[in-house]
């Protein structure tokens, strides 16, 4: 999707928002139904409602496979396949794909669906979820949390603080979508254009630890370091 990218720095966003759709592009959030979530601080499924000059038509070789991927999902919509969240100003700003799943015991779950759950919790800034082998259940959930109030220095306050969020979670979603290790965090690793890199979280989570590949280009490398040593 091509927007107005707002100048970084501008009214505090720092590069973190696409902005503002381009005259013509008409960007929707929708829910897993296909209806549309309306006002601004919202998230849910992006997708482009009517056509614009710049759509997609076809795919060489495959047309099939760009009508399934980007037009049948949500009919009369166009799918981005991502995640975004509308804010107070209604600027976008793109969460993640939605097709990165994790398999709990046959059920599969977005990512970006799991996280919009936690960040209902009214403790949680922000999360990012990934999978990890389980012997039971095939795929685990791990969750990284960045709470309001930092990480908690004491274990009555983390309890309260998990409990939260999992509640959020069964509420929203369901029992079998709870995460099964949280680890509270003070930051997440992120590029510089705020991209959450979760190839590190993945490898952390599954405790390939000694090889994360290169951290020295993140926007906070030590943060790393932090997650590494909190491993749950």
């Amino acid at each position: 999707m091509h927007t107005g990218q707002r100048q970084a720095g501008a009214g505090g966003h720092a590069g973190r928002d696409a902005g503002l759709p381009l005259p013509g592009v008409q960007p929707v959030l929708l829910n897993q139904d296909g209806t549309e979530i309306e006002g601004n601080d919202q998230e849910g499924y992006l997708a482009i409602k009517a056509s614009w000059p710049g759509v997609i038509r076809t795919t060489w070789g495959d047309h099939e496979r760009a009508r399934q991927v980007y037009f049948q999902p949500y009919p009369g919509y166009y799918f981005t396949g991502d995640g975004a969240r509308r804010d107070a100003e209604g600027l976008y700003r793109i969460i993640g794909r939605v097709d990165d799943v994790i398999n709990v015991s046959g059920h599969r779950f977005g990512t970006a669906e799991i996280e919009n759950a936690i960040n209902q919790s009214e403790y949680v800034v922000e999360s990012a979820v990934v999978g990890y082998p389980h012997d039971v259940k095939g795929q685990g959930i791990y969750a990284y949390v960045i709470t309001r109030d930092g990480v908690p220095d004491n274990d009555l306050d983390r309890q309260l603080v998990e409990g939260s969020i999992i509640e959020a979670v069964v509420a929203e979603i369901g029992r079998i979508a709870k995460p099964d290790k949280i680890q509270l965090v003070s930051g997440l690793p992120k590029t510089r254009s705020g991209k959450i890199m979760r190839r590190i979280l993945r490898k952390v989570a599954e405790g390939e630890t000694s090889n994360l590949g290169d951290t020295t280009t993140l926007l906070d490398p030590q943060i790393v370091d932090e997650i590494v040593a909190g491993k749950q």
